[in-house]
């Protein structure tokens, strides 16, 4: 079921989705955990074509640079069904970061469709050392010298920046601010100079990257000088509203596991279910799933509807911190319902725990949420936030 009356397309969309997971990548799930995340060539190459068969590439961007041009509320049905799969898998169809949709002809047609098709990764590279939650503290800077720019600096958790063909880099340009730059992965000055290992297995890496003396050229500026925070802005929309989705198809993934074990397994004469000490926890996970579930599809389709941007992003900070907060706590009680078995990484409990942990923190913690959602409180008004 859903919030929104679905039309027969989303209907179609929606199966199309699932079958997919369910058909190609839960079963690779264990192999992938197996190898730290990732799989042979063979399976990569299987996944994309059957993503691109599937019509799931590229969701959100416009038809005539490649994608679908999904709705909102079309890329929530699409990744309420992604999310069900551990072990990121689906961050194998091919896609590319929104912002490139604001980028030139040129730069379109060099990055967008190529990441579109599974031609090729690109990354985003925001963190630093000292520069995470609060971007004000970037230090990377972009200096203009004649017709190119040299960039300086070193970006954190660059995720994908180990197979990327290019990188999406956020540069400091004195008297404009924070600008979005692509730097090809292959330019001179470019170097990895870590390759940290995370507590989830995933597809690709989320390197270190330094930046020494960086030269491009004039029209590697992505969407104009100082644009960097209002293009972000509409990403983390997308980014925040994605994360609060998977945590949703998370959790009903994880209920379905363990009240089909609780259910069968015995324990003291009776199922493990017929214990209130095991089903109270579940309910509770019951509870917190619909709830974000509700949330989620809310947001989605006010984001359709053309609300006030605004109001739209402090909803969605206000579904990711509750729907990612809800589903380690789900994950948590299902570990906890399998017992041992729930702490074998061939158990997709196991698996959600480490990997939904992440989800508190990245794209904007649990901490940045409530400051951007008690600040809105203040400045749209109580109502338009809650209601």
């Amino acid at each position: 079921m859903s919030l929104v009356q679905l039309t027969a397309e989303q209907v179609e969309l929606r199966e199309r989705a699932k079958a997919f997971v369910d058909d190609v990548l839960i079963p690779r799930e264990e192999a992938a955990e197996r190898a730290g995340g990732r799989l042979p060539e063979h399976d990569v190459q299987e996944i994309m074509k059957a993503a691109v068969a599937a019509r799931l590439n590229g969701g959100r961007h416009a038809p005539e640079h490649g994608g679908q041009g999904w709705s909102a509320v079309d890329y929530v049905l699409v990744h309420e069904q992604l999310g069900r799969n551990t072990n990121g898998l689906w961050w194998w169809i091919p896609d590319a970061y929104n912002v490139l949709a604001a980028g030139t002809p040129e730069q379109i047609d060099r990055y967008l469709r190529p990441a579109l098709k599974g031609d090729a990764w690109i990354s985003y590279a925001v963190t630093e050392e000292h520069a995470g939650s609060d971007p004000s503290g970037i230090a990377t800077t972009a200096v203009q010298d004649g017709d190119e720019w040299v960039l300086n600096g070193e970006k954190w958790f660059v995720t994908s920046g180990d197979v990327a063909a290019a990188h999406i880099v956020v540069a400091m340009v004195e008297g404009h601010g924070p600008t979005l730059f692509i730097v090809d992965a292959d330019t001179e000055g470019v170097e990895f100079v870590d390759e940290p290992l995370f507590t989830h297995t995933f597809p690709h890496g989320h390197p270190t990257v330094r930046l020494t003396d960086v030269r491009v050229p004039g029209d590697a500026v992505l969407g104009g000088l100082g644009q960097a925070d209002a293009l972000q802005q509409s990403w983390f929309v997308e980014e925040r509203l994605g994360i609060a989705v998977h945590c949703v198809a998370a959790m009903g993934r994880l209920l379905e596991e363990a009240v089909a074990w609780a259910g069968t397994r015995e324990q003291g004469g009776a199922r493990l279910i017929d214990h209130q000490g095991v089903a109270f926890p579940l309910a509770d996970s019951a509870a917190d799933a619909t709830a974000a579930r509700l949330l989620v599809h809310e947001v989605a389709a006010l984001a359709d509807s053309g609300a006030d941007r605004k109001i739209v992003h402090a909803k969605a900070s206000v579904a990711k911190l509750f729907a990612s907060e809800a589903a380690y706590r789900c994950a948590d009680r299902a570990v906890q319902t399998f017992g041992g078995r729930g702490y074998i990484r061939t158990n997709v409990a196991e698996r959600f725990l480490r990997e939904l942990r992440v989800d508190r923190i990245w794209e904007g913690t649990s901490e940045i949420q409530r400051l951007i959602i008690s600040r809105s409180l203040e400045r749209r008004g109580v109502r338009q936030v809650i209601a």
